[in-house]
């Protein structure tokens, strides 16, 4: 190889490198050249100031496999108390519209009492009043209730309203107030635990109260009330009865409001049917229980007298 004098060393050596490669087999392949770093996205060092950080580019929305978030459901509601368009005349325990323009005055509330005693009678009592659309109270004695819980499970089931008529159906006038306050509060503890909710209306066994029972009848959250119609089904038994003269009874004494009184009595389950039928055909309906306001004002206690 010549060189010229005026080549210098460094030269001289890149020339011999580059005669070197021109000369090399055609089977080698070429040195690889190392790949130039790749460019600096921050600031050189030595400038005082910090690397950027590095943003990625966001990556395209996929659809989750999972199933979108779901609209919070608002927090169930209490069930709202049926609206009170009824209240108790506490005088005569006739039951009338709050308001006389919007609410019929032809209504009559039909109660039972005595029971709960066969299982046979109640059910044939509930498919009449069902087949009427009517509600009624059924007032029930503490024992019973002890003996009979399926019934009184029976009746709430079906819609009807349990009412209290003490414990041992007992003339509560004559009784003090520590017996008074067990009769009212044992049913309303029993009625309670079987249903899931006390009693809201009372009424004295023989229709005889006191003020002592009227008292513990508000302290309880209930509505004293004795009747204003008798059905005297009473007064028939087993070998004189007649569910016409049920019927009958109801009818002669019935009047705009009239609070029925009767027992769970097989005359008067047979006479059932014929009874409302014949109510509505003078052009009366049947109050529901739940529509009766449970305020009482009266400042004295009615005696009205029956089983």
């Amino acid at each position: 190889m010549i060189t010229n004098k005026w080549m210098t060393l460094p030269a001289a050596l890149l020339v011999a490198a580059a005669v070197t490669a021109c000369q090399a087999s055609p089977g080698e392949p070429a040195a690889v050249q190392p790949q130039p770093p790749p460019a600096r996205t921050s600031p050189p060092s030595g400038t005082g100031e910090k690397p950027a950080d590095v943003q990625t580019a966001p990556s395209p929305s996929v659809p989750s496999a999972s199933k979108p978030p779901q609209a919070e459901a608002p927090p169930a509601q209490e069930p709202q108390p049926a609206a009170k368009t009824y209240r108790m005349n506490p005088k005569t325990y006739d039951i009338v519209p709050i308001d006389p323009d919007k609410h019929p005055k032809k209504v009559v509330l039909l109660t039972f009492d005595d029971g709960p005693k066969d299982m046979e009678m109640n059910k044939a009592m509930l498919d009449t009043l069902d087949k009427h659309k009517a509600k009624a109270i059924f007032f029930l004695n503490g024992y019973r209730i002890k003996q009979k819980p399926d019934i009184v499970k029976l009746l709430h089931d079906r819609g009807q309203t349990i009412g209290n008529h003490s414990w041992d159906h007992i003339d509560l006038k004559k009784e003090n107030k520590e017996k008074v306050d067990q009769q009212l509060a044992d049913v309303q503890k029993a009625v309670e635990e079987l249903i899931g909710k006390a009693p809201s209306f009372f009424r004295p066994p023989h229709g005889s109260g006191s003020d002592l029972v009227r008292a513990k009848a508000k302290e309880e959250n209930m509505l004293y009330m004795t009747w204003s119609n008798g059905s005297k089904d009473w007064e028939m038994s087993t070998k004189n009865h007649s569910s016409d003269q049920v019927a009958a009874n109801v009818m002669e004494q019935l009047h705009a409001g009239s609070n029925i009184l009767m027992h769970e009595l097989p005359w008067t389950v047979e006479a059932l049917d014929k009874l409302l039928t014949q109510l509505e055909e003078k052009g009366y309906g049947f109050v529901d229980p739940d529509a009766i306001e449970l305020t009482d004002t009266a400042s004295s206690t009615p005696t009205a007298k029956a089983p």
